[in-house]
Order: C-alpha cells, then sequence, then structure tokens
C-alpha cells in the first residue's frame, strides 16, 4: 500500500500526463458544451475526486495545496476541466462536514459518486416536520451532467420572531431537480454550467449544512471525520477552486505563446516577434503572475493547516486577506493573457488558437462573484482599520 508521499508524486505524474491529452479535447468540449465522459473517467482513473475526500469513504485526506497543485496541472491543458474538477472534487471534501448520514446516502453504494452545486441564495425554503420542502432556479451548477447530486443554496427563514434567516447548503439527489440545458457563453464553455430546477421536493435536515457552522469550523461531520483537513473554513477552499484553474490556463498560455512566437515572424515589417521587447516582456509578467499566485496561495493553505493541526483558531484580518488573496488571481491573470493575446498577431482571434481560448476562460472566470475583487479588498482593508467584517463566507 502505497503511503501519502508516493500517491502525492503519482497524482502529480497523472495530472501532467493528462495535459495533451485535455489539449486535444479541449476544442470539442467547447463546441459541445460539456466535458467528454472520457475525462470524468480519467480524473476518477487516476484519483483526483478523492484527493480530499474523507478516508472513510475510500478517499486520500491529503492536503490542499496536493489538490490545488493537480487541478493547476490540468489546466495547463484545459481550463474547463479543471474548472469542473476544482468545484466537484471540493464537494467531496464538503459533504464531509455534513451529518454523516449525507454521506451514507451518496457514497454508501458508491464511493464515486459526484455533486455538482450552485449555491446562489435563491431556493424558497419551508419548515416542515424532519426537515424543509425546498424549491428553486439555481444558474452555473459547473458539470451538473456528471453528477447524481447536486449542493444548493438557500435561506432559511426563521421559526420564531427576532431570530435571524440562516444561510444553508442543501444535499439534493438527481432524482429531484431537472437540469435545463443553457450553457452557451462566452468562455468555460465546456464546464456545462447549466441550470438547476427543483419542485417542491423535501430535504431532511441532515442533508443541510449551516454556512455558520463552516464559519466556525464545527461542523456535524467532524465528529466523524476527525482529521484537520474538515477543521478548515469551507470559505477558504471555495473560493480557491474557482480560482486557481486561471494560475494553471496562463502558465499553460505562456508556454504556448513562447512555443508560437519563437520562430514567428511579423508579415507587416517582417521583424521576429522574439526580439520585440513588448512580447519579451508579456512573457516575463505572465510568468512572474504564475509564480506569485502560486506562492501566496501555498502559502496560506500552509497558515490554514498549520492552524488546524495546531486547534488555533484563525483570526479575522487572516480571513479576509486570504478572500482577497484568491479573488485577485482572476484580475492578474486576466491582465496577463491579455498581453500575450496582443503579442500573437491576427491568428489569435481565431477559436481554436490555445491563447484564444485561455483568454476567453479566464476573463468568463473572472466574473464568478468569488473572482470580483473590489469589495473582498475594501472589507479587508475595513478591517485593517478596525471595522467589521461585512463579509462571513470565510
Amino acid at each position: 500500500m502505497m503511503d501519502k508521499e508516493q500517491i502525492r508524486q503519482e497524482l502529480y505524474t497523472k495530472a501532467r500526463e493528462l495535459v495533451p491529452v485535455l489539449k486535444q479535447r479541449a476544442q470539442e468540449a467547447d463546441l459541445q458544451g460539456f466535458l467528454h465522459e472520457e475525462t470524468i473517467q480519467d480524473f476518477q482513473d487516476a484519483g483526483f475526486f478523492r484527493i480530499l475526500q474523507p478516508a472513510k469513504w475510500e478517499g486520500y485526506e491529503l492536503e490542499p495545496k496536493d489538490f490545488f497543485e493537480v487541478q493547476m496541472t490540468v489546466a495547463e491543458g484545459c481550463m474547463s476541466s479543471a474548472w469542473v474538477l476544482g468545484v466537484v472534487a471540493i464537494h467531496n471534501w464538503q459533504l464531509a462536514l455534513f451529518d454523516d448520514r449525507a454521506a451514507q446516502d451518496v457514497w454508501a453504494d458508491d464511493t464515486s459518486v459526484l455533486i455538482s452545486s450552485s449555491y446562489m441564495p435563491v431556493g424558497k425554503v419551508t419548515h416542515v416536520e424532519g426537515g424543509y420542502r425546498l424549491s428553486g432556479k439555481w444558474g452555473f451548477s459547473s458539470g451538473s451532467k456528471h453528477c447524481e447530486w447536486a449542493f444548493l443554496g438557500a435561506i432559511v427563514p426563521p421559526k420564531n420572531e427576532g431570530e435571524a434567516p440562516d444561510y444553508r447548503t442543501f444535499l439534493v439527489p438527481r432524482s429531484d431537480y431537472e437540469i435545463q440545458d443553457n450553457w452557451d457563453v462566452m468562455g468555460l464553455r465546456a464546464t456545462g454550467s447549466n441550470d438547476i430546477v427543483v419542485d417542491d421536493v423535501f430535504v431532511p435536515e441532515y442533508r443541510t449544512h449551516r454556512s455558520l457552522d463552516g464559519f466556525m469550523q464545527s461542523s456535524p461531520g467532524n465528529e466523524v471525520n476527525t482529521a484537520p483537513l474538515f477543521k478548515l473554513p469551507f470559505g477558504q477552499i471555495f473560493v480557491r477552486s474557482v480560482s486557481s484553474s486561471a494560475i494553471g490556463a496562463l502558465k499553460g498560455a505562456v508556454d504556448e505563446y513562447i512555443e508560437f512566437n519563437r520562430n514567428r515572424i511579423v508579415l507587416s515589417d517582417g521583424k521576429a516577434v522574439r526580439e520585440d521587447p513588448g512580447a519579451q516582456k508579456a512573457a516575463a509578467d505572465a510568468l512572474r503572475v504564475v509564480d506569485e499566485c502560486k506562492t501566496t496561495l501555498f502559502k496560506n493553505f500552509d497558515i490554514l493547516v498549520n492552524k488546524a493541526e495546531s486547534d488555533v483558531a484563525l483570526d479575522m484580518e487572516e480571513r479576509v486577506k486570504m478572500r482577497y488573496d484568491s479573488a485577485y488571481v482572476m484580475t492578474k491573470c486576466a491582465e496577463a493573457v491579455n498581453q500575450l493575446y496582443t503579442f500573437c498577431g491576427s491568428s489569435v482571434i481565431f477559436k481554436n488558437h490555445t491563447v484564444n481560448r485561455a483568454f476567453r476562460d479566464i476573463q468568463t472566470g473572472r466574473t464568478h462573484v468569488a473572482n470580483v475583487p473590489d469589495k473582498y479588498g475594501r472589507n479587508f482593508g475595513g478591517v485593517v482599520f478596525g471595522r467589521e467584517s461585512t463579509d462571513f463566507f470565510l
């Protein structure tokens, strides 16, 4: 049986081996609007979905930085594939925070079953005996066609006057929702982030997870999943799943950019692109952004894991700074890929150009609410000045 270090190295090797395969599939996946089943199966066979899954359910229980190293590598081949991997695999970690009966519902017969999500707080919730009735329409459920369950967000109204509303994630089986195939967008086209529709279904109490429990690092699942991994704040894990793929996509784009321009001569003036100072700096800046974003990612997770292992609480300033760090990734990567795009000439306007795809995917990814840095930056600055945090998805 392999130890954890051997598992890590095998995962990294498999991720690197899949990069050229995903590049070959990317254009067709873009056109069809969802990933190939072969890609999901490749991820299953490689064990990528199990990296943060509880050992109780045949997972590896590795560290977040191990998972995000794999995700970023996969993104070098196809950002859509990495985006789906990031979001869906993180759900295997989040399910460990629920009451253990929820995991039994999902994995009792097959520990490879996958979960999609949409955390938009749009669900309509009614209290009933033993749980809730849930209805609503949720957008942007990435990888939903490949999943048998969904996490859906909703505000639970207070039972008694004066109590605060309660944001929860509801776990719903595929038989209780409809997928509306409406994904026709500019970038991240292969993520298949379709709408989910639920019409008045019962969700038992144990198949819900309170956002407050995730924030306090004290969830029902901690009774059985006792590793420090599951004491990490939910908000810090999920936001990285929708930003870190851009780091790998930018690395893949700059590698393609260098290869494309290495011997290219500009037709209008007969000069070599590699001699253009602007083209040189675009490559240098992109590689700097990749290194900077990865360094910050790994540094933050070292802090998170060390504190979880020591049972030391994160303070609010640390949380809001890490949230801002994550949100800023897409902006940095977008600015860098814009420069790469500029120095690829007219050929880059064709959709099958790899820099074009990275450009579209990163620009699309930056529209995710978790990747719009302004409000998170303002919140961080406010906390530094002694104000209360306005964000608790931390």
